[in-house]
């Protein structure tokens, strides 16, 4: 069976970074990619090509998913953050 991971992209610093959280694997870091600073959210194309150079593939069918939540923990006047996630497996389909 091909082991699938969650990636994740949120804001950091002014920009957005992407990530592949390996779960219970034993790795010191995850692998992620910085798009650098600026507002404006990567498109699936440049998502999708970061995925690449850090050796991951979307699954099939695999569909982003958005969720917000706030800044600051029950407090629904603060900032809102936006978290996307998205079902990944290495590219060569074994493990990472």
């Amino acid at each position: 069976m091909t082991a699938t991971y969650t990636a994740q992209m949120s804001t950091r610093s002014g920009g957005w970074r992407l990530y592949v959280a390996l779960l219970g694997d034993l790795v010191s870091e995850w692998p992620e990619h910085d798009f650098g600073p600026g507002p404006a959210i990567p498109t699936p194309a440049e998502r999708s090509r970061a995925l690449t150079a850090l050796g991951f593939v979307f699954t099939d069918g695999a569909e982003w998913e958005w969720e917000e939540y706030s800044a600051t923990t029950g407090d629904d006047t603060s900032p809102v953050r936006l978290l996307a996630s998205i079902r990944v497996r290495s590219w060569d389909g074994g493990a990472s």
